[in-house]
């Protein structure tokens, strides 16, 4: 096998031409069969086989740098860097990231997790080049769905008056997760349609000839300012912002893309080079469906189905039903999504309602003041998106939504810990940014019916700025009967009169609260069981009443301690004079890397016998 001659930086550039193909075989399979087992990103890593051996025979690593925008799409690069043996711990606890990490490996310059920063990124890495006096080679690879996020024109604008060497490789592949929209999408559907950008093509040149005085035009447009280019593609937006344009360039081609970008690293100054390929290439079902295959589950190989079908609905899948519910009976509502129409739960509601259905593209910044704009002009938006991902539009929140007031709802997808993607994506951090900003209600459901009845209290009861955080994975069912929603309340589950522990739970952890419960109650320990449902507003009157009653409260949360809910809880309880012991189970302040949510929750400390081994600790000191 050719792969097998890969086990370090470099090892690319002694193979023949002839093994080249060979390798790009191997690496699919390879990739296919280690993502059929661990789970992982296949369409995007699947497509870009051929760019990066192109890249790995120019560049020389570590020296050069080469930055992933968001970095799932590098899992040949980490294969070509040595790191082919440890590929089976893919995603798993201890094991090779999902995405770009220098803490892995030297070769990859930079941590990456996130849409449209790589020309950023590489930039900064060229005028650190420059000022230090370095000579290395700096790429980014972005792309083109990471297009629609304002940052990339930002540094492009940068580039511009920089006029540092820089290579960007516009990887056009004609989608991000979901497929791309906007204008920059369709500009480049016009450039890749487009004959001729990159010189005359025969049709052109034949029309032209059979024009009197047509040769002497052609041989005028040859050495015209951006010559024939700007003749025939209307816009020439990178060039127009000062960057040189290459291409479009066969994205599968190595001996192609290997030219091109060897020149391109040659010129002084920004350049881009545009390479066409194709999710999923090689296998089809990835490619027949690159968007079920951009983040998958363990699967068959031979027939593509996922390994493991969950039993119970997952939480998105019912705030999804809740939506087009409501969406029936109230024509304000609109859903709102920055590419993510699949992951969020938005594709049925596009599905029933088009004219109210708005895909942004990779701008969360944008989707949060355009929601609060629909929201100021008479509708009710629901903009839907990852919890990781709305930490992208804080400003936004703060300025446009805040300030306004907006009758805006974000369905805060994948909050709390999210396993095997890692520390760019465990959303963990939302309780914090969310409650420190004034008439932000802040809500979290125990179960799935609780997110049922909160996104309706949202809609129909509330006219201010809403978030709804909800876990990833499948939906918790309570058994027992729920209480109405009443604004800024908790709902008491269990409240045995002898009880000296009170566990006061928000959202994902109320299940581990009743787990809690369980175990102490072996030890002939008394709890009560308390479902807090708003992070912000507190219930502080339940809290003040309860400094009377409890020797010991614990709040309990999946977010980190800073800012969070718990430090919301000892605040109170700090102003109701109490005099107990106040446990905050919450997860460290620090980055959580890769793992099973399972491993990861033990690992923080937020399972159900961490809590309880806690709690026993804090009454044995008490009697002691």
């Amino acid at each position: 096998m050719v792969l097998e001659k890969i086990n370090a930086p470099g090892n690319v550039k002694k193979l023949s031409k002839d093994e080249l193909p060979l390798l790009a075989r191997e690496l699919r399979q390879f990739i296919v069969k280690n993502v059929a087992e661990n789970g992982g990103h296949l369409a995007s890593n699947l497509g870009d086989i051929e760019l990066t051996i192109a890249l790995h025979r120019i560049l020389n690593f570590p020296e050069d740098k080469l930055i992933w925008d968001v970095g799932h799409q590098s899992y040949a690069h980490k294969i070509l860097t040595g790191r082919r043996a440890g590929f089976s711990t893919l995603r798993q606890k201890g094991g090779i990231t999902g995405f770009s990490n220098p803490k892995e490996s030297d070769c990859d310059a930079f941590v990456s997790g996130h849409s449209s920063t790589s020309i950023s990124v590489a930039l900064g890495f060229a005028e650190a080049r420059e000022l230090t006096g370095g000579h290395e080679n700096v790429v980014a690879v972005i792309g083109d769905g990471a297009m629609t996020g304002g940052m990339a024109y930002e540094a492009l604008n940068n580039a511009s008056m920089l006029k540092s060497n820089l290579t960007i490789i516009l990887n056009d592949n004609q989608m991000s997760i979901s497929p791309n929209v906007g204008g920059m999408s369709e500009h480049l559907a016009r450039v890749r349609t487009s004959q001729g950008y990159t010189g005359l093509k025969s049709g052109m040149e034949e029309s032209l000839r059979r024009v009197p005085g047509g040769e002497s035009f052609i041989r005028f447009l040859r050495g015209a300012k951006n010559g024939i280019k700007q003749f025939v593609v209307p816009g020439m937006i990178f060039e127009n912002l000062g960057i040189m344009y290459l291409g479009p360039v066969d994205g599968h081609d190595i001996e192609s893309m290997t030219r091109v970008i060897s020149s391109a690293l040659k010129y002084k100054g920004p350049v881009l080079v545009h390479v066409l390929t194709k999710k999923g290439r090689g296998y089809r079902p990835a490619e027949k469906n690159p968007s079920l295959f951009h983040g998958v589950g363990p699967f068959d190989i031979k027939t593509g189905k996922l390994k493991k079908q969950t039993e119970y609905p997952t939480y998105t899948e019912v705030f999804s039903r809740a939506l087009v519910r409501k969406a029936w009976d109230n024509d304000r509502i609109a859903a709102v999504t920055a590419a993510m129409d699949l992951g969020c739960g938005l594709s049925e509601f596009k599905e029933q309602f088009p004219e109210r259905f708005f895909d942004v593209g990779i701008a969360e910044a944008h989707a949060v003041t355009f929601s609060s704009a629909l929201a100021a002009g008479g509708m009710i938006p629901v903009f839907s998106v990852y919890s990781s991902f709305l930490q992208r539009g804080f400003d936004q929140l703060v300025h446009d939504v805040g300030i306004e007031q907006s009758h805006v709802i974000f369905a805060v997808d994948r909050a709390g810990l999210v396993g095997r993607d890692g520390m760019t994506h465990q959303g963990i951090f939302d309780i914090s940014y969310l409650t420190m900003i004034p008439g932000m209600t802040v809500m979290a459901p125990m179960d799935a019916q609780e997110l049922s009845d909160m996104l309706d209290f949202a809609i129909d009861k509330m006219n201010t700025p809403v978030a709804i955080r909800y876990p990833r994975g499948e939906a918790f069912f309570y058994e027992n009967k729920k209480t109405q929603i009443e604004y800024g309340k908790c709902e008491v589950l269990s409240e045995p009169k002898e009880s000296e522990v009170l566990l006061f739970a928000l959202g994902s952890m109320v299940e581990c609260a009743i787990s809690v419960a369980h175990i102490l109650k072996k030890s002939e320990i008394s709890t009560s069981i308390v479902n807090a449902r708003f992070a912000s507003p507190i219930d502080k009157d339940f809290l003040t009443n309860a400094a009377k009653k409890y020797d010991i409260i614990v709040s309990l949360e999946e977010n980190v301690r800073s800012g969070g809910f718990g430090e919301h809880v000892l605040s109170v309880l700090s102003d109701a004079g109490f005099e107990g012991r106040f446990i905050n189970v919450s997860i460290p302040d620090e980055f959580v890397p890769q793992g099973s949510v399972e491993e990861l929750i033990c690992d923080v400390g937020i399972d159900a016998d961490s809590v309880a081994h806690r709690i026993e600790s804090a009454l044995e000191g008490r009697k002691s």
